[in-house]
């Protein structure tokens, strides 16, 4: 593949590189790789980083970032929220986070084909989803976190995100492909994923309103549990909201202030359901945001015309290389967002939201 050829008019191959090696040296000597240098690491936004390092052949890098996932996962499965140079900050543990690493193990397996690595970092994975299948509702969303006291697990906030659970099917799918291919069966996964696809899908109501939030918007299309014309019509809704022509989308909706991150999740968002017009030109359209030496401003305040906060994050990095990789299908993990390769949607069994539940539709047929 030439150079020129990754994503015409948008970015070249030798970018995307350029951009992983901005992530990689932002990498803290443990592996950790924090939001920007010097402030805190949480495992999603960690496992985001290695995921768009290895698009942009930052092999080494991205796997000392996972060897870091394993060092640092505490015995329930759960890890702190933040950490701040090898420091725990804030030690309760937010379930989206703690799901995520298994879709960075399926993203490694789609690209490297590595076996032996999976293998190594399977029991991480399933220490990580077996936390968060237990926290699950009765209506079906995750319980968003869990406090800790004197160095123990303690009160459970028991509210859901809806972001975040939907980011936890994405986790779920991932995470039962990984179990077929290591012949280690998780039927209580798929039972939980049945049941939280329903709540995304027709009680979204029952979650936390958050819908300020660009990503209560678009997060159940990004996390695959919602497709087709609900999606279709899901994104449409909000578009006007959120949306600025020729610079990104809104983090905020009463806020004038655009985000690369958020943007390039819509892109993927908008791929996986084959928008791939509106993915282009949103992609071209933050490109704005791109600085020296391939690193991305956070956001962009307007009509002011700054760039705020005064900070390059990897984060907002790693989300563009994802969009790309998804857009050019530059490698065999570009589809980790579309979702063909992981496991299939959940039956809707053993429903406890008053819905009839597949299960009991079966027998009455």
């Amino acid at each position: 593949m030439r150079p020129e050829d990754v994503l015409a008019g948008v970015l070249t191959l030798a970018q995307v590189e350029e951009t992983a090696a901005s992530i990689a040296a932002m990498q803290e000597p443990d592996g950790a790789i924090p939001w920007t240098v010097g402030q805190h690491t949480d495992v999603w936004n960690h496992v985001e980083s290695a995921m768009a390092l290895l698009v942009g052949g930052q092999v080494e890098a991205a796997e000392r970032a996972y060897d870091w996932t394993v060092a640092t996962q505490r015995p329930d499965g759960s890890w702190p929220m933040k950490i701040v140079a090898g420091e725990i900050e804030d030690h309760s543990g937010e379930t989206n986070m703690s799901a995520y690493l298994a879709v960075g193990v399926w993203h490694h397996w789609l690209i490297r084909r590595d076996e032996e690595f999976v293998r190594r970092m399977w029991p991480t994975v399933r220490r990580g989803l077996d936390w968060v299948v237990g926290m699950q509702l009765r209506f079906g969303g995750i319980a968003w976190s869990q406090e800790w006291a004197d160095g123990s697990p303690a009160k459970v906030n028991a509210d859901a995100l809806l972001a975040g659970s939907s980011s936890i099917y994405q986790a779920l799918r991932a995470g039962v492909a990984l179990a077929d291919l290591l012949d280690d069966p998780q039927p209580e996964w798929e039972l939980t994923g049945g049941r939280l696809g329903h709540a995304l899908r027709e009680h979204r109501d029952l979650f936390l309103d958050k819908s300020e939030f660009s990503m209560d918007w678009y997060y159940p299309v990004l996390g695959g549990a919602v497709r087709g014309d609900a999606a279709r019509e899901l994104i449409d809704s909000r578009w006007d909201t959120f949306v600025e022509a020729g610079l990104g989308i809104r983090c905020v909706s009463r806020n004038p202030w655009v985000t690369g991150a958020e943007t390039c999740e819509l892109v993927l968002a908008l791929d996986a359901i084959g928008d791939r017009q509106r993915a282009l030109q949103l992609l071209a359209d933050m490109q704005h945001l791109r600085a020296e030496d391939g690193k991305y401003w956070t956001g962009y305040v307007f009509p002011e015309g700054v760039n705020w906060p005064g900070e390059h994050t990897t984060y907002t990095a790693a989300a563009v290389i994802l969009a790309v990789d998804a857009l050019s299908q530059l490698t065999a993990g570009g589809d980790i967002m579309r979702g063909t390769s992981l496991a299939a949607d959940f039956d809707e069994l053993a429903l406890e939201c008053g819905c009839a539940s597949a299960d009991r539709v079966a027998r009455i047929s």
